[in-house]
């Protein structure tokens, strides 16, 4: 989700539709078994829900371990990419997963990155031309159950150094 003229033009609230109905239809992301449920108007809260279905069991009958993994990916950086605009660049680095109890059921996840967050991270980014940024993604059921853990490190840097950057190692 690249971020555009066009669409800074557009309304909060079609914006945060868009962003939803885009992750809903994506092929990949429909393959992990979740739904985008809610996005807010500001793009900085994402709540995903993952269903038991046929789709997402396992073997043993509860959701299946990558169906848990995939639905974490990709939320945060598309937070960030809207929060921070076309002059940065944000990918995922690393993940890590921490399964805590099976899931027999509905799972929501909730994803925030809060403007106090995008204020850190432009502050960061004055002084050092990169940085990694960690997040914590809980799996729960509806009573608040965890049943997975998720932590993402994101890699976030100026575009401009991250080409040069690109540059020096085509060199290499």
């Amino acid at each position: 989700m690249m971020r555009s003229d066009w669409f800074a033009r557009i309304p909060p609230s079609w914006q945060a539709r868009i962003v939803r109905w885009g992750f809903n239809h994506h092929p990949a992301w429909r393959g992990t078994g979740g739904r985008v449920i809610h996005v807010s108007p500001g793009i900085d809260h994402i709540r995903v829900r993952l269903s038991l279905s046929r789709r997402t069991r396992n073997m043993v009958g509860s959701i299946f371990g990558g169906s848990l993994f995939a639905v974490t990916d990709g939320p945060h950086p598309a937070m960030l990419i809207h929060a921070l605009g076309p002059d940065y660049i944000v990918w995922d680095k690393s993940a890590a997963i921490r399964y805590r109890k099976p899931g027999y059921g509905t799972l929501f996840a909730d994803f925030r990155v809060p403007p106090e967050e995008v204020a850190r991270i432009r502050r960061t980014l004055e002084t050092q031309p990169e940085l990694d940024c960690t997040y914590l993604v809980e799996l729960r059921d509806e009573e608040g159950v965890v049943h997975a853990q998720v932590e993402r490190t994101l890699y976030i840097a100026h575009k401009a150094h991250y080409k040069q950057k690109k540059v020096e190692r085509n060199k290499a």
